[in-house]
Parts: structure tokens; C-alpha cells; sequence
């Protein structure tokens, strides 16, 4: 029917550890995408999550607050977290009724930061899963703090995290180095950028583990650890420096070919002339994939997007 409202909506989940950015590039991304002229909703759900720099659709702190369960039943933060997820699994018809006005949205999840919601606790899972059911179309975007690159032995377990998230979420999957604009403070990295990104021979990781008289004892734990993750040959990372368009962009390009999103051609324009202004030269955006003119357009032709650093990575 001419003039009907769209049903199928598109977005991102934003996971990943605590301190890797979510919070920030939830405000970045909305940002850039609402300079291509996309209705961006942001949408909180950590109930932790206090003080939003972002405007907020939604906010599961409507429903259940942090403070207010481990009040009222003695928890922890960690077993208040979970119960809150658990209570807002129970209640999802209350998020659908704050979802479905905003179904001509791009959505963006700010989710909560505790690492077993996403490797084997399922109440995080069945609220994707059932957002599917809804014909929401999700990318999980798992965010990873790039100072883990300059230590061998936390990277080994940054794999194998996200690997277990992975395979925990089943959502369509974009993994990215967060913060890559603070790496040069962490350290030097003991190979190039590439090895990290792309995941290549573990095996070095290995040797250069070996120097080290602690970890030397549990090199076969490392090995097999290292073999596992080879053997799926799945993770691989996008660096991110949320205050660069270039960078966002990339990670964007990512996430639109994950969820299947298609732009229109004003959309289109709208980047090239963006990303032109940011580059100081012509940008064809020929190699991302592109064409439905149903998507929403911009309004005004304003991009509405602020030059230079954006803000801070928190």
C-alpha cells in the first residue's frame, strides 16, 4: 500500500567490554549518520548507563534501574546487571511498544558493557533474537580497546573473547579496534597494524610470548588456545578512530554489508560530498555498495555534521 510505514528497520548493537567506547561511538556514529541524512534512534540499554552524551529515543532506565535492584534485592553490580537484562527479557513487550514509532529509524543499541552477557549469559541474545522476530535487521558492532595489541598475551584473550561473542550473539558480526587514535600512548606494538587486524600467523605471538619467563610455562595452553582460534577463522578487526569521517565511514561500509542496508542515491551524494570536504579531494564511493532511493533522504542538504574532532574517547 502506497504510503504505508516501512517494516523492516535496520541498525547496530553495540558491544564490547567496559571502557571500549560504546558510549562515544553511539554518539559518533549518530552523528555521521545523521549528516548522510538518515533518522537516526539511539537506544540505551544499560541501566548503568548514566549521563548520556546522546540524545535518547529509548532508555531502559524507564524501566529498570541499576541502583534501584541492587537496592531493593542486596546485589551486586554485576548480579544487579543481570537481573535487570533478565527483567527487561520478561518485559520486552514494553520495548516493542517504544521501537514501533520509530520504525522509519536507524537504530543504534548502547548495550551494556559486563562481558558474560555476551559469551554465555542468554538474556542479551533472546532480546536480538527476538528484535529479529520483529524485523529488525541488527549488525553487532563488539568494540575492542586497541591497547590490548601492545600486550601479546592480552590480545590472545581479546580473540578469544570476541570469537566466543561471536558465536554467543549470532547477529551478523563487525569486530573493531576502538581508541586508535590514543594507540601511539599505549606502547609500541610488537608487528604492524595489519597483523592485528587481520588476524594473521599466530604463531609469532607465540614466539614473542616465549621471552617472557611467565608465560613460557603455559605455552601449550597458548598454543591450543591460539589453534582454536585459527581453526574458526573468523575474527578479524577494523581500526576506529571515531573523531575521523574516513574511519567511520569504513567501519559503516562494514556494518551496511553485514546487515544487508541499501542507500539512496542522495544519501550517496551526500557522503561524497561530505567525505570530499573532509579529504581536501574528490571521493567516488564506488566500491560501496549502494542503490535503493526508498531509504530516507536528507533534509535541507545540510550535513550537519561537525568538522574535526568530534569528542573525546571515553
Amino acid at each position: 500500500m502506497a504510503g504505508a510505514a516501512p517494516t523492516t528497520a535496520f541498525g547496530q548493537v553495540v558491544i564490547g567490554p567496559p571502557g571500549s567506547g560504546k558510549t562515544t561511538y553511539c554518539l559518533g556514529m549518530s552523528e555521521f549518520l545523521r549528516a548522510l541524512g538518515r533518522r537516526v534512534a539511539v537506544v540505551n540499554l544499560d541501566p548503568a548507563n548514566e549521563g548520556l552524551p546522546y540524545e535518547c529515543a529509548v532508555d531502559v532506565g524507564e524501566l529498570v534501574g541499576l541502583s534501584d535492584v541492587m537496592d531493593a534485592l542486596r546485589l551486586g553490580p554485576n548480579g544487579g546487571l543481570l537481573y535487570c537484562m533478565e527483567y527487561l527479557e520478561a518485559n520486552l513487550d514494553w520495548l516493542r511498544a517504544k521501537l514501533d514509532p520509530l520504525r522509519g529509524h536507524y537504530f543504534l543499541f548502547d548495550c551494556p558493557g559486563q562481558v558474560e552477557l555476551c559469551t554465555h549469559h542468554g538474556a542479551l541474545r533472546s532480546i536480538f533474537s527476538q528484535m529479529a522476530q520483529w524485523d529488525l535487521r541488527l549488525t553487532a558492532v563488539h568494540l575492542v580497546d586497541s591497547h590490548y595489541c601492545t600486550d601479546p598475551a592480552k590480545f590472545i584473550s581479546v580473540l578469544c573473547t570476541s570469537l566466543a561473542t561471536m558465536l554467543h550473539v549470532e547477529l551478523p558480526h563487525v569486530n573493531v579496534l576502538s581508541k586508535m587514535d590514543l594507540i601511539e600512548h599505549y606502547g609500541k606494538l610488537a608487528f604492524n597494524l595489519d597483523y592485528y587486524t587481520e588476524v594473521l600467523d599466530l604463531s609469532y605471538l607465540l614466539d614473542h610470548l616465549a621471552s617472557d619467563p611467565f608465560f613460557r610455562h603455559y605455552r601449550q595452553l597458548n598454543e591450543k588456545l591460539v589453534q582454536l582460534i585459527e581453526d574458526y577463522s573468523l575474527v578479524s578487526f577494523i581500526p576506529l578512530n571515531i573523531q575521523d569521517k574516513e574511519s567511520i565511514q569504513q567501519v559503516l561500509q562494514a556494518v551496511d554489508k553485514a546487515n544487508g542496508y541499501c542507500f539512496g542515491v542522495q544519501e550517496q551524494r551526500s557522503l561524497e560530498a561530505m567525505m570530499s570536504a573532509a579529504m581536501g579531494a574528490d571521493f567516488h564511493f564506488s566500491s560501496y555498495p549502494c542503490s535503493l532511493a526508498s531509504q530516507p533522504q536528507p533534509r535541507g542538504g545540510d550535513l550537519g555534521f561537525r568538522s574535526g574532532h568530534i569528542y573525546p574517547c571515553r
